[in-house]
């Protein structure tokens, strides 16, 4: 099996985990992470150097998911690797489980408790400042959501990140065009985003986010960027894999009932990828 085929393999069988995940909780935020899922397949089976058996391994790449509500791929791929029992997804949003709403360091293979939007980013650019001063090699990657981008806390970080020379810093927007009420664009128009990150000193790379070859490349070229952070805009669709939530801003915190859930693990069965995962 190749690279990409082994990629979108993972991908596939991480959106059917994750939404059986969310329908047993009775809660979750669905269509965000189903457009994150690629992007984040591909970071943790391809890019990050990490050790299951060795979660706080001193010289590990560190994510932090400024999404945060958009956990359920973040728990379902840390399971999927082993960093906990699969069982354990079971008990997501249920009374006393560490798998809560929200990223939980108390989770190994977690980093940082997130889920205030616009936080993620002044964290991650902490983190590969330190690494820069005890002169560490690891890098540093933060997801955010694109309505995140209205948060003026992620444009001090992103000076800061350029001020300090950050190019040991990746931020990966995941742009899928919606928010919980509506279109980014009729809530807080963000155009021209690529431009604003390139104005405040970051190289910016934008791609298909649901292409694994263009984000490999991405990631790859992020290394490149001597004395620059690197924001990796990757164009999603909400709901991605899911032909009735795919664009339907009502699927961000939407509940698939029995039927639609079966849908849409039929949906997801008749893509190739999940024949070498069934």
């Amino acid at each position: 099996m190749n690279k990409l085929d082994f990629i979108e393999g993972k991908a596939t069988q991480i959106r059917r985990d994750l939404l059986k995940m969310i329908v047993n909780a009775g809660t979750g935020h669905t269509a965000g992470s189903l457009s994150n899922t690629d992007i984040m397949t591909v970071l943790f089976y391809e890019v990050m150097d990490m050790k299951v058996d060795d979660p706080d391994w001193e010289d590990r790449d560190r994510f932090i998911l400024s999404k945060g509500h958009s956990v359920e791929s973040y728990y379902t791929i840390l399971a999927d690797k082993g960093y906990f029992d699969k069982e354990e997804l079971n008990t997501f949003c249920q009374y006393k489980s560490r798998l809560i709403g929200h990223p939980n360091n108390k989770v190994p293979g977690v980093e940082m408790n997130t889920g205030a939007l616009g936080h993620g980013l002044a964290i991650a650019t902490g983190i590969a400042k330190a690494a820069k001063m005890s002169k560490k090699d690891y890098k540093v990657y933060t997801l955010m959501g694109d309505g995140e981008q209205a948060e003026g806390s992620v444009w001090e970080a992103a000076m800061a990140a350029a001020h300090f020379k950050l190019d040991n810093l990746v931020g990966i927007v995941d742009r899928n065009n919606l928010q919980i009420t509506d279109n980014t664009e009729r809530v807080m128009t963000l155009e021209p985003l690529a431009d604003k990150w390139k104005s405040f000193g970051w190289e910016v790379i934008e791609v298909d986010g649901h292409n694994y070859q263009e984000l490999i490349d991405a990631f790859s070229e992020s290394e490149k960027n001597n004395g620059k952070p690197t924001l990796i805009l990757a164009n999603t669709i909400k709901g991605k894999g899911v032909s009735f939530m795919e664009n339907k801003v009502e699927w961000h915190h939407g509940l698939p009932s029995a039927e639609e859930l079966a849908q849409a693990l039929e949906e997801l069965s008749s893509q190739k990828e999940v024949k070498q995962n069934v």
